[in-house]
């Protein structure tokens, strides 16, 4: 199992068994609007690091974002394989 699929099943665990304190429950709590803000303020600052040419923190910035995009997926019922084939799609 790669990493991004191991994350975003802990992150289907964390919104079916919820876990206090866990920073994955509180975005669950807030609901999908302040997801979607996170998704953008973490995408400003991929953009930010990129322009600054910081290889370092454009590879933590991405990280960032790929998280808070897998809970905007867990949050809205998205599943992995749907954007693979989305992306699988676009080649053909």
């Amino acid at each position: 199992m790669d990493v991004t699929t191991e994350l975003y099943n802990v992150i289907l665990d964390r919104k079916d068994n919820p876990v206090e304190g866990s920073y994955t429950n509180y975005l669950f709590n807030k609901g999908t609007e302040k997801i979607a803000k996170k998704v953008g303020e973490e995408a400003v600052e991929t953009v930010i690091a990129a322009a600054m040419n910081n290889k370092e923190a454009v590879i933590a910035e991405i990280a960032d974002l790929e998280y808070h995009v897998l809970v905007l997926m867990a949050e809205m019922g998205i599943t992995l394989d749907e954007v693979t084939n989305e992306l699988r799609s676009r080649r053909s």
